[in-house]
């Protein structure tokens, strides 16, 4: 028996999946004792409460038209002052929290508020709703970061300048520089501007997780006072996020409960050190970590270009979640921007459009790569497949071609194969030439490359130039990594004894692909 493959490529720990896998899905399940209840409450509770909320933006619509009187529409200059902070912070607080309290919901508030001088930022998390707002309320009506187009809408664009909002411009492409500049401003205005407060994940999920805290507020240098945010209730209709109930529903499911329990917390200020001062992410990272301690949650990588990659996972017919890849840690590691993995994630609906799931088996990436099952397949699919279940999931091929297949495909590479293949040294490969290599290599005597062999000859001459083979493999490096674990695995044989009979021109590629593999072997370890 010969002794076990050791893979040139470990396991980082840092690159395993998640905690949570997908914290943007809400599965809302209401049993047949719960939509009995919800319609009985409904019936009485639903007009009630809307003849209040009714009432009260009646009353806070007044109020909201004299705050802003002669207030500019693109924000205001300077901190509002006397008479006008008066109804801000006192009147407009009051009568939110009425209207939330008219939605049902039961507020409780632990912790202390810091002052604008002790923390000048708030960081509330988990966000997982709309409803959300109440923690903006019970801290006193702070400002907030909105979008400009916000300020348009009708009675609520009204409410929104009373806060003051840090307007971000979707219009403007330097409106992110301008935000971060505009909060550092004030939070730097030693206690002038009400404190500003942010959702640093910069979207909704399901509280399973803290995801990654975009690093804006925390620019500044500044301390920063944590502001948990909880609804331990039974049933959940409070939930807004990617998958999941409309807000619609929720709001109505949300306004036929009884009372809705919400608990607000603040935490003590955090002073970031020096260290965190001169880097805003490290800063962001311990503030996440504080929070997730007290929530008693795992923290994840997942970011809203997560979001995104689901939303074309689904355009693509995937599965939405087969997006999911901690865009945040895959795009540090890796070094890869958002455009690089959507273009992968195309590349791996293209394989994986027949599969259920958005997983692929071995016989399916045998299939896409017009090959059978043979043992540099088996292996390759294997390096490709990091948790050992048998398929590959989206995650999985982002990172096997990133740090498997690119790296072997390289110049040196591409040009040692072409040599390999054209036997006669005509600078052309032959069908013949092509067939003979692939079967000899795969084992297979039998083995139908037809169809292999007409995609890589792109004019359809009827045998492959160097320039057809070399930007067929700049466009699969599957192949090439293929290629190079199948000369690692007659040289493993070799060293193992193994079949004498390789090709008189193996030494010479093993020695030319030697490097390469060095290289991959510590491609997978990079830093956390």
């Amino acid at each position: 028996m010969s002794a076990q493959r050791v893979f040139a490529l470990p396991r980082q720990h840092s690159l395993l999946l998640p905690a949570v896998i997908n914290p943007f899905v809400h599965d809302l399940k209401l049993t047949k004792a719960d939509k009995i209840k919800c319609f009985l409450l409904g019936i009485i509770l639903v007009p009630l409460r809307a003849i209040f909320l009714l009432l009260v933006l009646m009353v806070m619509w007044p109020v909201s038209v004299m705050i802003t009187f002669r207030q500019s529409l693109s924000g205001a200059v300077e901190p509002m002052t006397g008479w006008r902070r008066f109804l801000h912070k006192k009147v407009m607080t009051f009568l939110g929290q009425m209207y939330f309290f008219g939605m049902g919901f039961r507020v409780v508030v632990k912790g202390k508020k810091a002052s604008s001088v002790e923390a000048p930022i708030l960081a509330v998390a988990p966000h997982s709703s709309f409803f959300d707002a109440i923690a903006c309320i019970e801290a006193g009506l702070p400002s907030t970061v909105s979008r400009s187009e916000s300020m348009e809408a009708p009675i609520f664009g009204r409410f929104l300048r009373c806060v003051q909002p840090v307007l971000v411009s979707r219009k403007d492409p330097d409106s992110r520089r301008n935000t971060i500049l505009e909060i550092e401003r004030r939070a730097k205005s030693g206690g002038q501007w009400p404190q500003v407060l942010v959702f640093p994940e910069g979207t909704c999920t399901n509280r399973s997780c803290l995801i990654t805290f975009k690093q804006g507020a925390f620019v500044p240098g500044v301390p920063v006072q944590p502001v948990l945010i909880r609804y331990p209730n039974k049933l959940d209709t409070v939930t807004w996020t990617w998958q999941g109930p409309k807000s619609a529903r929720l709001l109505l499911l949300t306004l036929c409960q009884l009372y809705t329990t919400v608990e607000v917390e603040f935490l003590p200020p955090q002073v970031p050190t020096e260290m965190e001062k001169k880097c805003p992410i490290k800063f962001a990272q311990s503030v996440r970590s504080v929070m997730a301690v007290s929530l008693g949650l795992p923290v994840t990588d997942h970011t809203y270009e997560d979001c995104r990659l689901m939303i074309a996972a689904g355009e693509l017919t995937l599965p939405m979640e087969a997006g999911l890849v901690e865009f945040t840690k895959i795009s540090r590691k890796l070094e890869l921007k958002w455009d690089n993995v959507k273009k992968e994630l195309e590349s791996f609906a293209n394989i994986a459009c027949s599969c259920k799931g958005g997983r692929i088996t071995i016989e399916e990436f045998a299939s896409f790569l017009k090959l059978p099952l043979s043992p540099a397949l088996q292996e390759l699919f294997t390096l490709f497949d990091r948790d050992g279940d048998g398929t590959i999931d989206f995650r999985e091929y982002v990172i096997g071609v990133t740090v498997l297949c690119r790296p072997a495909n390289n110049e040196q590479v591409i040009q040692t194969a072409f040599k390999l293949f054209d036997i006669d040294e005509d600078n052309c490969i032959t069908q013949d030439e092509f067939s003979c290599l692939i079967r000899s290599a795969l084992g297979v005597c039998d083995l139908d490359v037809n169809s292999l062999f007409t995609e890589i000859d792109a004019d359809g001459s009827g045998h492959i130039t160097y320039d057809e083979f070399h930007s067929f493999a700049l466009t699969h490096p599957e192949y090439a990594k293929l290629f190079t674990t199948y000369i690692e695995l007659q040289r493993y044989q070799g060293l193992q004894g193994g079949d004498p009979d390789c090709d008189a021109t193996l030494p010479y590629f093993c020695t030319a692909s030697h490097d390469d593999h060095q290289e991959d072997s510590t491609s997978d370890k990079k830093d956390d």
